[in-house]
């Protein structure tokens, strides 16, 4: 966590601003990235599994390549599970 400057200031107490790691991992695609997943999975309306499928699915292997397969694993968890809801609530 970072204070940048005196204007991060709130009612006279100092706030804690949290570094682009936090906000905008790399591995999620970074701030300037027009498809960083969490601005996709909120452009398009996925909700919690199906945000989930993407975001694993789009970052698969970029945190670290070891980690490729089990990624694709918890996408399709997450895609099982909503299929699952989807089958069960008639949808």
């Amino acid at each position: 966590m970072i204070l940048r400057t005196p204007r991060d200031l709130v009612g006279g107490k100092s706030i804690l601003i949290m570094s682009d790691s936090v906000n905008h991992p790399p591995h999620y695609g970074g701030k300037e990235n027009p498809y960083e997943a969490i601005k996709v999975i909120e452009a398009w309306g996925l909700g919690f599994c199906l945000g989930n499928t993407m975001k694993y699915i789009s970052r698969a292997g970029k945190k670290s390549p070891e980690t490729t397969l089990q990624d694709l694993e918890k996408a399709r968890w997450y895609l099982d599970r909503e299929i699952a809801w989807r089958k069960g609530a008639g949808v």
